[in-house]
């Protein structure tokens, strides 16, 4: 059973606000994705998306990590991964997209 798409945002340590997606970023949900992770990159310095409860990543949610990149550095401020596993670390290293983002195994690493 696919899980339910489900987005939160907490205070991480050292700075970092955490935005937690579970499920997956696909066509169908990648414009809330976008949505929800624009409104985190604006109101924060430092961002990192917990990909650890993600179960699938596809070329629309790709493109949604890219707008976010794209908006925190136009902006000066940090956006980072942590967590991918399974299909979704495939995606991201099939795509090359681990080349352009500073990947953490999980939150822990950013204490």
């Amino acid at each position: 059973m696919e899980k339910e798409f489900l987005q939160t945002e907490t205070a991480g340590a050292n700075g970092w606000t955490v935005w937690s997606v579970n499920g997956r970023i696909d066509m169908v949900t990648a414009e809330k994705a976008y949505a929800t992770g624009e409104d985190i990159v604006n109101r924060n310095e430092k961002t990192v998306l917990d990909m650890s409860g993600m179960d699938y990543l596809s070329s629309a949610g790709l493109r949604v990590l890219l707008r976010l990149n794209k908006l925190a550095k136009k902006s000066g401020k940090e956006f980072t991964l942590c967590g991918p596993s399974g299909i979704v670390k495939s995606v991201l290293e099939d795509s090359g997209m681990d080349a352009l983002f500073t990947i953490y195994a999980s939150l822990n690493e950013l204490a």
